[in-house]
């Protein structure tokens, strides 16, 4: 069978699998229509109708978990066609549904399919060993992203500590959630979308008991860096 033959059945079997869905929709049959467009999932994984169809039906009808599922799944297909608008938005979405998911990852892979020159390096940056600090790593094994997760879930109230080369940026949270940022002088959202860009290097998490002024005002963590990553897109076109 030629390629353009199995695209064609592909294809019929994709449209197939969405009608007769929307059969069972109509029918009030939420959980076999479901089923109908996960089964034609297995044979065309990368299908970005059948998961968004999926995706809707889940979301309407009690399935939350299901819907962040192809969410995620939805935002890498963005990603890998450069649609960055919607993998920002399935993503979103995913984390709304299901306040467990980690999107760190996600977010990470917008960025390096945004910036394939911000290569992360396997040469830890030395770290200030005097200073007293509740979490440190190499930011070229965990990125940016995956600690502010951790402190968010964490609900931790003090300072991060990003140490590049010759300079350092800083990231305040109040119970988790950033309030403020430091970098290159630049402060709040401005210095945040430095930080953002620093995939190298080191990180130290210092607690503390008290907050600190509010600079940034964002729903979320998330919110605040899925509008500072679309920012950073828009000047550079």
């Amino acid at each position: 069978m030629s390629d353009s033959s199995s695209k064609s059945e592909t294809l019929g079997a994709v449209d197939t699998a969405l009608l007769e869905a929307e059969l069972f929709v109509k029918y009030g049959a939420f959980d076999r229509a479901i089923s109908r467009l996960l089964a034609a999932l297995e044979r065309s994984p990368r299908s970005v109708p059948l998961r968004e169809r999926v995706r809707e039906v889940a979301a309407n009808h009690g399935q939350p978990q299901e819907s962040a599922r192809q969410c995620l799944k939805l935002a890498s297909l963005y990603i890998e066609r450069d649609d960055f608008e919607l993998a920002h938005e399935r993503l979103l979405e995913a984390k709304q549904l299901d306040q467990r998911i980690n999107i760190a990852s996600g977010l990470e892979a917008i960025r390096r399919a945004r910036r394939p020159d911000l290569r992360p390096t396997s040469e830890p940056e030395e770290r200030r060993s005097e200073v007293q600090v509740t979490l440190a790593g190499d930011l070229s094994a965990i990125s940016a992203f995956d600690v502010i997760q951790v402190l968010e879930n964490a609900r931790l109230s003090g300072i991060l500590n990003l140490l590049t080369g010759d300079q350092s940026a800083q990231v305040f949270f109040n119970e988790g959630t950033i309030v403020n940022a430091e970098s290159g002088g630049d402060q709040g959202e401005a210095g945040f979308r430095r930080i953002v860009e620093i995939t190298s290097g080191s990180f130290e998490f210092q607690k503390t008991d008290g907050g600190y002024a509010v600079s940034i005002k964002a729903s979320s963590n998330t919110n605040l860096i899925l509008d500072t990553l679309r920012h950073l897109d828009e000047t550079r076109q």
